[in-house]
């Protein structure tokens, strides 16, 4: 797992501020997230709607899969709010890192955010790049097993329940899951058993 690089100094916008762009007028009150490299490397750092409005600049997220001691896994249902996939089915909880923030702290701020989560221990299983049609994400992927009782927020999570790998399996490709989550449970599908 790579963590995140951070420059001394501050990181510098991205876009560059221009005539035709001009900088967010009060940048705190925008949601700002690092650009990163592939390794962690902090280059920048831009506002969440730039990186979904299809810069295909690089930025991390965390994903915790939750399972429970008879090996099924906590899906939760994205927002019909959510600007990208609402109403699929998706890792328990998923987010953004925060500019100046870590992985690990991003990951337990998500879970306590999205349901309520705060006592668990993080097992990190892998970190890769996704590419979607409108963004890139380098991925820190967690799983946690445990007698978890989620309690999902109903602002960005709609509702939550555990599902048994043969029921993820038989919803794939059936615009159910989102594509993100169906290509990532293929990578660590046997890891997650492997926890139990």
């Amino acid at each position: 797992m790579s963590e995140l690089i951070y420059p001394v100094g501050i990181a510098p916008l991205l876009p560059k501020p221009s005539y035709l762009n001009p900088a967010p007028e009060a940048v705190k009150s925008v949601e700002m997230i690092p650009v990163v490299k592939p390794d962690g490397l902090v280059i920048g750092q831009a506002s969440r709607s730039y990186l979904h409005g299809g810069s295909m600049l690089l930025h991390p997220v965390v994903h915790l899969h939750l399972v429970d001691r008879e090996g099924r896994i906590y899906l939760q249902k994205r927002s019909m709010k959510k600007d990208l996939l609402p109403g699929y089915w998706d890792t328990a909880v998923g987010g953004h890192v925060s500019y100046g923030e870590f992985v690990n702290e991003a990951l337990y701020r998500e879970a306590e955010e999205e349901l309520g989560l705060y006592d668990f221990n993080p097992v990190p299983v892998l970190t890769y790049v996704f590419e979607g049609i409108r963004e890139r994400e380098l991925v820190h992927v967690f799983a946690a097993v445990g007698n978890f009782e989620p309690k999902p927020d109903g602002e960005e999570v709609t509702e939550g329940r555990w599902w048994t790998p043969q029921e993820i399996k038989e919803s794939l490709g059936n615009n159910v899951l989102t594509p993100n989550f169906e290509g990532e449970f293929a990578r660590i599908e046997k890891t997650l058993e492997a926890l139990l």
